[in-house]
């Protein structure tokens, strides 16, 4: 499948002081600091001296300036409308939206962006009235970039929920057979049920992955951060794929996917068609996350930082697919027409 050399490479072989001269060479800002985990990039969480925190983002050399150029624009334009907190971009002192660095590796290129505060969702416990606002926020944030108009061609990625028909021949990674099987079952649904009726669903520029670590709530108010995978896909994806890790360790697996769709859908309803085939979107996304574990963990090597940080969020997926497969589509689709 295209697209897994980037997922398997390990991020850019920059050191922390040449990456900390860089950033003080090209962009004026000096300060200490503190590595963040990533599944491609070399992140930083940069402090100066008067306490404020910055984004340091070294884009592996396998990203094309392209992409690169789509999420400047897009966090740009985000910050022009408001609406929900993301990274602002900050320029270099020759006003450039991005400095370059230099590696074992090749040429990468080293960006600065401000900092969002917040807790992490991953960090809190998730109840619903956090899932509610969640729900809003994602609303907001698709609302906002339904009117960007994104001529580019999709980058080639493997988290790209359009694409899980291809991670087929990735199935034979997951060791444990139930849970492979239900993995398998979840994409043949995306096949039968998702794909016929594509051409009916809203399409636009999405996050495509508001997980619970790119997820940032202080105040009662949600953030954004991490728009490396956005696509141009229907936009109930992005509902669908925030749904995925709403994971009730309870006896009823919707807990916090209701209050969740009903603050998304307080901003913007879906229509029938999204309502349908949100059931089969959701499990094709924990099927993608289950694939894509068990794919890493073989590909990159032991004791890598984001393959064990990855293991230890991902391994509720399984379960909480299960519960949705006992669930099922009727009685899924039945709670959403609902609220």
């Amino acid at each position: 499948m295209d697209g897994l050399s980037a997922v398997a490479a390990a991020p850019p072989p920059c050191s922390t002081e040449h990456v900390a001269d860089a950033v003080a060479a090209q962009f004026g800002v000096q300060g200490r600091l503190e590595p963040l985990i990533s599944e491609r990039d070399l992140n930083y969480c940069l402090t100066t001296s008067t306490g404020r925190r910055f984004l340091v983002k070294v884009t592996s050399a396998l990203e094309s300036e392209d992409a690169t150029a789509l999420q400047v624009d897009v966090l740009s334009h985000l910050e022009h409308n408001g609406a929900v907190a993301t990274p602002g971009v900050i320029r270099t002192r020759d006003g450039a939206a991005w400095a370059c660095i230099e590696s074992a590796a090749g040429t990468h290129r080293l960006r600065l962006l401000s900092w969002v505060e917040g807790e992490q969702l991953e960090s809190l416990q998730l109840d619903a009235d956090i899932a509610g606002r969640f729900g809003v926020a994602l609303a907001e944030l698709d609302e906002a970039l339904s009117d960007y108009a994104f001529s580019g061609e999709n980058p080639v990625l493997v988290w790209d929920l359009q694409r899980v028909c291809e991670l087929r021949p990735l199935l034979r990674r997951i060791d444990d057979r139930a849970v492979r099987e239900a993995a398998t079952a979840a994409i043949d649904d995306y096949e039968n049920e998702v794909v016929p009726g594509l051409g009916e669903l809203r399409l636009q520029l999405i996050h495509a992955d508001a997980n619970p670590e790119n997820v940032l709530s202080r105040d009662g108010k949600i953030g954004f951060i991490d728009f490396s995978d956005m696509v141009r896909a229907p936009r109930v994806f992005d509902a669908a794929i925030a749904a995925a890790y709403l994971r009730s360790g309870g006896n009823d697996p919707l807990e916090l996917i209701r209050p969740f769709l009903a603050g998304y859908q307080s901003v913007a309803p879906l229509d029938s068609a999204e309502r349908g085939a949100l059931f089969d979107l959701v499990r094709a996304r924990l099927a993608t996350s289950i694939t894509l574990l068990h794919w890493r963990l073989d590909e990159r090597p032991a004791g890598d930082e984001y393959g064990q940080k990855s293991q230890a969020l991902e391994s509720s997926a399984s379960h909480f697919l299960a519960a949705l497969n006992g669930v099922g589509r009727k009685q899924f689709t039945k709670e959403i027409n609902n609220l």
